[in-house]
């Protein structure tokens, strides 16, 4: 885990919290489509969108990682309607898109905490369980953004 900027790491893939038209955005989407180029939305359409819980993998084009995974993370509505399991299904796509592609390494932002509202200290939990469960490749890296999501994810981990 490290604190900092996502469209920076090293992996082979990084994940990006995409919303379900797979356009542009804010926060971490906003920042990889800036950080990928004029590409990355012409290679995006070709999906016609993704649902929530799902991934969809793309070039990283000029960025340094081989490839983006685009996975669409749970809108928090307060906690009943299925969000935990759609957030950990949205991992778990990441990390069988990583796989598939036989990659080593993987990046993750913290899906869903940012304009989709779920509460950090709900997401990092299953976020951490879900990886350890569920990882097969030999780094998974957890970037945060801010000390104040560093220091929840240190907890989680430690």
């Amino acid at each position: 885990m490290v604190l900092g900027d996502i469209t920076t790491q090293d992996t082979d893939a990084l994940v990006n919290a995409a919303n379900s038209d797979l356009t542009g955005g804010s926060g971490v989407n906003g920042a990889i489509h800036n950080a990928a180029g004029p590409q990355l939305p012409d290679a995006l359409r070709k999906f016609g969108g993704c649902h929530t819980g799902a991934a969809v993998i793309t070039p990283g084009f000029n960025m340094k990682c081989r490839y983006i995974i685009h996975a669409v993370g749970p809108i928090w509505h307060g906690g009943s309607l299925g969000e935990e399991a759609l957030l950990a299904r949205c991992y778990r796509t990441c990390l069988d898109l990583a796989t598939e592609y036989e990659l080593e390494s993987i990046s993750f932002p913290l899906i869903s905490t940012g304009i989709y509202g779920y509460p950090p200290h709900l997401a990092i939990p299953v976020a951490v369980a879900t990886v350890k469960e569920h990882a097969k490749i030999r780094l998974v890296r957890f970037v945060a953004f801010d000390n104040r999501m560093y220091e929840m994810l240190l907890r989680e981990v430690t």
